[in-house]
């Protein structure tokens, strides 16, 4: 098993500066579900997939040779891949949407940034109001000859839903820090501080790509980044992000309902934080006294 690679995340203003980029993860964070499961599933490979990605998680597979041979035993349809967007769809967390529109509204950049398959995260995103451009997901090729391919009037949209994947685009999203090395490339045509939301491995990799990791708990929560992420949310919800990123007293009165539960959560101690001093920064910001460290609770 190899060692966990270093975190060495960029150091947070004393007060708690505001964030200008917010990033998230798709699969178990801004949705309840994992796609390549669900595809797993749908093939009846549940088992090889779940061994697979358990070596990854242990360490004894790199990322990208898992990811391939994850691809090679679904061998996806381009119509289960629009299946797998309306999935997300069907399962976004209930407060997402809400969230997203806050941030963008209240002037803040919002991206995906997911190890899933392109297609049907970037439909994902474009149902969320998200431009093409602000979603990194990983691209694959398709096999046009699958199926019955010359049936044309049974292709929507032109294209053969019979038509099969046939290999990835062997980009970062694929390969062990790979996050991080996209979401660096997308710093540097965006500026501002940037805090990343996720709950996986490859989120917590990339911790030293951004100013403040939170790390989520909502879906899935995982041990490693319960006990690593400066910043953790416990619970399903996405509301927290709002006064994380904007670390202010309120909100405007559109969003400021969405805000309020946001800062109760936080208070409640369904967020929690690594160090007491990043709590009582955020506390300072949001303008109420300390009375509980949520990291003690």
């Amino acid at each position: 098993m190899t060692s966990p690679p270093a975190l060495h995340p960029r150091p947070l203003a004393p007060d708690w500066a505001p964030f200008e980029l917010a990033i998230f993860d798709c699969d178990s964070t801004l949705c309840a579900v994992e796609g390549i499961d669900a595809m797993a599933r749908w093939s009846g490979r549940e088992a090889e997939v779940a061994a697979l990605t358990q070596r990854a998680m242990n360490g004894e597979l790199p990322l990208e040779t898992v990811y391939s041979r994850r691809l090679e035993l679904l061998n996806p349809t381009r119509d289960q891949m629009r299946r797998l967007g309306k999935l997300y769809r069907d399962t976004l967390l209930p407060d997402a949407r809400p969230v997203l529109e806050a941030l963008r509204a209240l002037g803040r950049q919002v991206f995906i940034v997911s190890g899933g398959l392109a297609e049907g995260v970037r439909e994902f995103g474009r149902w969320l109001g998200l431009a093409d451009d602000h979603v990194y997901a990983v691209e694959v090729e398709y096999n046009e000859l699958a199926g019955r391919w010359w049936e044309s009037w049974r292709h929507p949209g032109g294209r053969n839903p019979d038509e099969r994947v046939l290999a990835h685009d062997g980009g970062p999203l694929t390969l062990g820090q790979g996050k991080a090395e996209v979401i660096r490339k997308l710093r540097r045509a965006h500026r501002g501080r940037a805090l990343l939301v996720g709950d996986g491995i490859t989120d917590l990799e990339a911790a030293g790509a951004v100013d403040l990791l939170v790390g989520f708990g909502g879906v899935v929560s995982r041990e490693r980044m319960r006990a690593q992420a400066p910043v953790f949310i416990h619970t399903p919800a996405l509301a927290p992000v709002l006064p994380l990123a904007l670390a202010r007293p309120d909100a405007p009165a559109e969003h400021q309902a969405l805000y309020r539960r946001g800062v109760e959560l936080i208070r409640a101690g369904q967020v929690t934080f690594r160090d007491p001093a990043l709590y009582a920064a955020l506390a300072r910001r949001l303008g109420f006294v300390v009375d509980l460290d949520p990291a003690e609770s």
